[in-house]
């Protein structure tokens, strides 16, 4: 069963910044079946929306047309463990953050429905 453990989040000022981690069960980063891991969020009275995502063999990256240019997504694979470090944070980028794996066909990459498993999700709040 795959897992994972994210960490990271909390309050923060408009123009700050914040680092998101996932961790990822030692096998997801060697399976074929799962290749792709992503971030997405929501916010209170709003539908889940992607974020970022990166694919885990060649590390090829998405992102939203919202945080392009200030947020960037990686991954560790020594680590198990991708982030997303968040710059020049806004306060429209409140919302409840949470890491995604799966193995999505392209047309459902950037989609919540093309991830299998997810993470606890973490609160990322900025004030203005």
């Amino acid at each position: 069963q795959v897992q994972l453990v994210q960490s990271g989040g909390g309050l923060v000022q408009a123009g700050g910044s914040l680092r998101l981690s996932c961790a990822a069960s030692g096998r997801i980063f060697s399976s074929y079946s799962i290749y792709s891991m992503g971030w997405f969020r929501q916010a209170p009275g709003k539908e889940r929306e992607f974020v970022a995502r990166i694919r885990l063999n060649g590390g090829s990256t998405n992102y939203a047309d919202s945080v392009k240019g200030r947020f960037t997504i990686s991954r560790d694979n020594a680590k198990n463990t991708v982030y997303l470090q968040m710059n020049s944070l806004k306060p429209e980028d409140t919302a409840v953050y949470y890491c995604a794996a799966g193995s999505p066909i392209t047309t459902r990459a950037l989609d919540v429905s093309g991830y299998d498993y997810w993470g606890q999700g973490t609160q990322v709040t900025v004030s203005s």
